[in-house]
């Protein structure tokens, strides 16, 4: 993973992934990312193949992430193109500073874009777009690349930003950051948190997962197994779980308590499917094919998602991971499990173990002192 995420064969990869996207999507922002994306990977599948700048990772992956994401990103959003998520935050970040709660209850009849699925927290994050106008995607990517590289400095120092820049440039951080992806803050986050346990720093890290877990539930599978792996290791569990109890409660219980008909409504009801509006979350995952068979499909599907859910846990209970790579590699596992048995699910939510894995090969082999090789071995 260290040099080869270099390699004119990887460039080559995603340059025929974002052709073919380009290619056989119906969603027109992925289309016009897949048309400006392609040629900059197979530009950086040259240019990493010239001997003066093979060794230059995170050079050349900075250039890709540039043309890939920026240059994408910015096309968009003059055009107005976007995925709706952008714009549910950017709207729930308005009602929140215009009456308080991020929520407000559809009128019957209208459309999906008018729900908020999202826990509280996530408007935090469309408030620059609130107040200054700015794309809320501007937003999610340098929250996403601040944080991923904060948690690669804590680890393995400079070491790591070659690699993680490649990742941050690749199609499966690339594509969403450019066509409004809020997954990835959640996910720097999370990367953040698992650092910051690693590092000994138990507070901190339940501050940090706190705060994504009160955007998203699909950062709770990685705060269960970081709580797991502290209490495993003796390593300051109370104290973190202390603190995420904190940062959960504020940002959830708080606004929940608030106005608790447009928070049911909206971050439970409807991404559950029990709404008015059905999510146009669709991938045929399956879940959501269990869930398209009707009342007792739905039921099934959510059963699924139960015992999966009870399955991780067991798993946590008799083999707890030993160290940060094996519980980013456990948090990868039970997400993938949760994306694949959602009833409302998309192929998007797999971006989570897919990064989750990624980061744990690059930035959890740790430069360390002697006295933690232990903890933080792989």
């Amino acid at each position: 993973m260290k040099a080869h995420l270099g390699t004119p064969a990887l460039y080559g990869l995603c340059a025929a992934f974002a052709a073919a996207t380009a290619a056989v999507t119906d969603l027109a922002p992925h289309r016009v990312w897949g048309v400006l994306a392609a040629p900059a990977y197979a530009l950086a599948a040259l240019l990493s193949a010239t001997p003066r700048l093979r060794t230059r990772t995170a050079g050349v992956a900075g250039g890709v992430f540039a043309a890939a994401v920026v240059v994408p990103l910015v096309v968009l959003a003059g055009t107005g193109q976007a995925q709706p998520e952008v714009g549910v935050v950017e709207r729930s970040a308005a009602h929140l500073l215009d009456h308080g709660t991020p929520y407000r209850v559809p009128a019957p009849g209208e459309g999906y874009e008018a729900y908020n699925p999202y826990l509280p927290a996530m408007a935090v994050l469309g408030l620059p777009s609130a107040l200054t106008g700015l794309d809320a995607r501007a937003v999610f990517a340098a929250a996403f690349v601040a944080l991923l590289a904060a948690s690669a400095l804590l680890l393995r120092g400079r070491a790591a930003l070659g690699p993680l820049a490649v990742l941050a440039a690749s199609p499966p951080a690339a594509l969403p950051l450019a066509v409004g992806g809020d997954d990835l803050p959640v996910l720097g986050l999370a990367c953040l948190g698992l650092a910051l346990a690693a590092r000994g720093n138990p507070a901190a890290a339940g501050a940090v997962l706190g705060l994504a877990g009160a955007m998203k539930p699909t950062a709770w599978p990685v705060l269960a197994v970081c709580l797991v792996l502290l209490v495993h290791r003796r390593a300051g569990g109370r104290r973190f779980a202390a603190a995420a109890g904190a940062v959960l409660a504020a940002g959830v219980a708080g606004p929940a308590l608030a106005d608790p008909r447009g928070f049911v409504e909206n971050a439970v009801r409807f991404p559950l499917g029990l709404a008015e509006t059905g999510s146009p979350a669709g991938s045929p995952l399956p879940g959501r094919l269990l869930a398209d068979l009707g009342t007792y499909g739905h039921a099934a599907a959510v059963a699924a998602l139960v015992l999966a859910a009870a399955a991780m846990a067991v798993s946590l209970a008799v083999r707890p991971p030993a160290d940060v790579r094996a519980a980013a590699l456990r948090a990868a596992a039970g997400l993938a499990l949760a994306a694949a048995l959602m009833p409302a699910s998309r192929w998007g939510y797999l971006v989570y173990p897919v990064v989750l894995v990624l980061w744990a090969r690059i930035a959890a082999r740790p430069r360390v002192r002697k006295e933690d090789e232990l903890w933080l071995a792989a």
